[in-house]
């Protein structure tokens, strides 16, 4: 006996790990029955006669699980590798026959088959709001979710498939699909529709990558997984871990989960499943008819109180309706042929939603709307006002602007007000501004030289007729890029006439107001306020220096002043060096040279030196020579800063800070908090 005892030991010695550890595990189940002990079930039922098992059926805030009972060896201790692993399993998801299902399913590795303490929801019956994406759950799962995550922006996102460590916020997602073939064309699934599905999952633990396949049961596996993705689960599992199935329902979606077969293997490839020994799906449960008269007799009260409540809510939400579009007109508001009914432009913007608003600016944001009375595409800007003084003024100077009709100008059809909101309603052109064109292009798209002299000889009539040819004197008050349109045929046409103000010709304006953008205000408006034709002539100068050059007509960030940089430029006698570097050498030397000059000219600080608009057209038309530039003919720097300084000195000290500077540039006060003067 003495002589066996050393054998023995050794015996033990060398071969008790393989009894302590658990070793490459390998299972088949093609359907389940109610007798297995290989399974641990919690939440989960194996229904009789099918041999399907369902995690979950349609009741709220359920959660169910199912585990393999027996422990999976993941770290060995002769590998620095996570053990590799593959599974096939068919799985089907049924929604109630009225509304929306959740929240889907995982396939998960975790230390542990027990959940206790997990949500349900999105929590998907595996984690709950304190351990969430705790490194500590050393948990992977692979996700079918038909309900948008934590992690989703859009409900289009809901329906998918995604990779998830520790969490359920995921570190690869693809909406659920498969590839029909090798040259990479996707077919979508509906993981809710009911139908089964098949799945494969695979990890590599040498090349450390997950591999997830989704595609119909009657189809042939695809070559090309839906996620391929690099992941080293060496630190996510522990040595020994459980796999299995989790599923929960929500508050308000609910689903019955299902899983007909699974098959797993560590360190090698699953079985593939005999779909033909798959249960079928258990038939849709249909409700019995009540028939206990207390039940019906209650559920016919309960009717007629939901019928008295609906009737209420209908009444108190028509008083509702019409006390919000009622509209208390004055007598001289009915006599006006462009004003516009606000219940219309509510209609046609879908209440002023975001989703329809295509621009905001100073003085109002612009939305798209289609009027419901003509199908017609309108451009609605609002504009609130602090008070409605002058409010009968301003509508009589919209019904007038409303008759302007010229084809570089943005057509102006009428107006509505609704307490301190003003609505203008313009043609709606959906190519968007000549800002947007110059300094926010899509596609790479870059307006050629020829284009851009057509644009603003396009504007430049726009303004004659405003100015001279219609049957009133149109100051614009507003001339910027970003209120010049771009139509299909890349024609300008401006727009905006929100500040517009008009009057007789042969008289003067008799506006006070300062308004604006900073980098278009002409320097003559800190003297008297006064707006005038030369005022919007210098707003197109500065525009056409705009144009030509690429660039802003401020920038906050260096203290930036286009005009006083062209200027510079001029003086140095290199003033086509300032031309947009996007053009690159694609222009008319001639022609750039004198937008830039005419720039110059336009923008003079003595509005007398400036040029009337019929005669920068006549430059620009070739049909008259632009004077020899002059240096001094600009004005000096400081006689330009002290102009401009007495125009900051009349606005708020809120509006704008003044930085002060050795410098006698005007360039050196901070523009940083003003954008508009009001």
């Amino acid at each position: 006996m003495a002589k066996k005892t050393p054998f023995a030991l050794l015996f033990l010695f060398f071969f008790f790990p393989s009894f302590t550890h658990p070793q490459n595990l390998n299972f088949t189940f093609n359907g389940f029955n109610e007798s297995e002990t290989s399974l641990t079930l919690n939440g989960a039922t194996i229904l009789k006669p099918t041999g399907a098992l369902r995690l979950t059926n349609q009741t709220t805030n359920t959660q169910g699980h199912v585990f393999y009972s027996k422990p999976i060896q993941m770290l060995q201790q002769n590998s620095s590798n996570a053990s590799s692993f593959s599974t096939n399993f068919v799985f089907a998801i049924v929604t109630p026959s009225s509304g929306e299902g959740g929240y889907g399913l995982a396939f998960t590795l975790s230390p542990s088959p027990d959940f206790s303490g997990a949500e349900t929801g999105q929590y998907m019956g595996i984690y709950n709001s304190s351990n969430e994406g705790k490194p500590y759950n050393h948990v992977f799962l692979v996700e079918f979710d038909t309900v948008k995550g934590f992690d989703q922006k859009s409900e289009e996102e809901a329906n998918h498939v995604a990779i998830g460590i520790n969490g359920v916020l995921s570190k690869e997602l693809e909406p659920a699909s498969y590839y029909s073939t090798d040259r990479g064309i996707k077919k979508e699934m509906d993981l809710d529709s009911g139908d089964p599905i098949q799945a494969w999952i695979e990890y590599d633990g040498v090349q450390k990558k997950v591999n997830v396949t989704i595609f119909p049961i009657n189809i042939t596996k695809p070559n090309i997984p839906l996620i391929s993705f690099d992941i080293d689960l060496t630190s996510v599992v522990k040595e020994t871990m459980y796999v299995g199935f989790s599923a929960s329902t929500g508050q308000k979606r609910t689903s019955s989960h299902y899983i007909l077969g699974w098959s797993f293997s560590t360190n090698g490839t699953a079985v593939p499943l005999d779909t033909d020994q798959l249960p079928p799906l258990p038939p849709i449960e249909k409700n019995s008819p009540v028939t206990d008269p207390k039940i019906i007799a209650l559920t016919a009260a309960l009717a007629v109180v939901i019928v008295i409540l609906f009737g209420m809510l209908i009444f108190f939400t028509c008083c509702k309706r019409t006390v919000k579009f009622h509209e208390d007109l004055e007598d001289w508001e009915l006599d006006c042929p462009h004003r516009f009914q606000y219940r219309d432009l509510y209609t046609a913007t879908k209440g002023f939603k975001d989703s329809e608003r295509i621009g905001i600016g100073g003085f109002g944001t612009v939305f798209r709307g289609v009027l419901p009375t003509t199908g017609a595409e309108v451009a609605v800007k609002r504009i609130t006002r602090n008070s409605i003084q002058g409010m009968r003024e301003f509508a009589a100077e919209i019904e007038s602007l409303g008759r302007l009709r010229q084809k570089n100008l943005v057509n102006l059809q009428g107006w509505c007000k609704k307490k301190n909101d003003l609505l203008l309603i313009y043609d709606y052109i959906p190519y968007g501004s000549l800002y947007s064109l110059l300094f926010e292009p899509r596609n790479g798209f870059v307006l050629s030289w020829e284009q851009r002299f057509i644009i603003i000889k396009g504007i430049a009539s726009g303004l004659l007729y405003l100015h001279e040819e219609w049957e009133k004197v149109v100051i614009h008050r507003d001339v910027k890029s970003s209120n010049v349109l771009i139509d299909a045929d890349l024609n300008a046409r401006l727009g905006d006439f929100g500040l517009a103000r008009l009057y007789d010709h042969g008289t003067m304006s008799h506006t006070t107001q300062v308004v604006g953008t900073i980098g278009y205000i002409a320097p003559e408006l800190a003297r008297n306020g006064r707006a005038s034709t030369s005022s919007d002539v210098f707003a197109y100068g500065v525009l056409l220096l705009e144009v030509a050059t690429g660039r802003k007509p401020t920038d906050r960030s260096s203290n930036f002043l286009l005009v006083d940089w062209v200027i510079e430029y001029q003086q140095m006698g290199a003033i086509v060096d300032t031309v947009d570097p996007k053009l690159g050498s694609d222009y008319a030397f001639d022609e750039v040279n004198l937008v830039l000059q005419l720039g110059l000219l336009c923008t003079h600080q003595k509005p007398e030196f400036r040029p009337r608009m019929r005669q920068v057209l006549r430059y620009l038309n070739g049909d008259d020579r632009l004077p020899s530039p002059s240096i001094q003919s600009w004005g000096s720097y400081d006689s330009r800063e002290e102009v401009y300084s007495r125009f900051l000195e009349g606005i708020s000290s809120d509006t704008i800070k003044r930085t002060p500077c050795r410098s006698s540039s005007f360039s050196c006060f901070s523009l940083s908090s003003l954008e508009t003067a009001r």
